[in-house]
């Protein structure tokens, strides 16, 4: 086994990075790392303490020397390791927006849905507190339509955020509104009908179920209806 990543299967950005090494067909080993506290080892590799990191060991297997962090990082790495099937446009134009598109997942939707809503609900959890349900919906009520609104339009009729294929796009945002479902349950399809049916797709999608099929083991409780 050459690839590792290491990093907590409940965070969205592991879940991307995860997907992206299976729809390449790669195969790797997940190394679980417990993050509170953060060990030293790992500090010494995720520079900005953060998950994931993924280590080549083809390349080195002590301290930095084969690692990249950072989920954006390691999945255009991976992209390069295995350029097919491409799960980036070829196209200029729309290899930006790809890019783009998955910048604003990873920071503006990735804000909202971890530190507005997933926070309050599953860390309350994991400490043996109530779950903050007034913090969570003033942000699903309030902040997170703006983001909705813009992600739905971008989808539109189409299966796909960018082009007609599967892209680094797709697998950012798929990974963060599953990250949404499973302390707030599924998109209300007839106020978001493509975000709703675009999540569907991903969900089903054999590359994010073994990652998925963990995360439902440790959120074990039922969603919350913030709407």
């Amino acid at each position: 086994m050459s690839l590792i990543l290491y990093g907590a299967p409940l965070s969205p950005f592991v879940r991307k990075a995860d997907a992206m090494l299976r729809e390449k067909g790669l195969e790797f080993a997940l190394e679980s790392v417990n993050i509170m506290p953060m060990p030293d080892w790992f500090k010494e590799i995720s520079p900005a303490r953060r998950i994931p990191v993924l280590r080549d060991t083809g390349v080195g297997t002590e301290g930095t020397l084969g690692t990249i962090p950072d989920s954006s990082a390691i999945c255009a790495y991976i992209e390069r390791l295995a350029p097919e099937p491409a799960l980036y446009p070829s196209d200029a134009f729309e290899y930006g927006r790809a890019v783009w598109l998955e910048e604003y997942c990873d920071s503006e939707l990735a804000g909202l849905v971890g530190m507005g809503i997933f926070r309050p609900i599953q860390f309350a959890r994991f400490q043996g507190k109530e779950p903050d349900i007034d913090a969570a919906k003033k942000t699903f009520q309030t902040r997170l339509p703006r983001v909705f609104e813009y992600l739905e339009g971008e989808l539109g009729n189409r299966e796909f955020l960018v082009g007609d294929a599967l892209s680094i796009a797709d697998i950012t945002l798929g990974s963060m509104l599953m990250q949404l479902e499973l302390v707030a349950g599924e998109l209300d399809a007839a106020k978001w009908p493509a975000l709703s049916a675009f999540a569907s797709r991903m969900r089903e999608r054999p590359s994010f179920g073994p990652c998925l099929e963990i995360c439902r083991k440790i959120v074990k409780q039922d969603p919350i209806d913030l709407a």
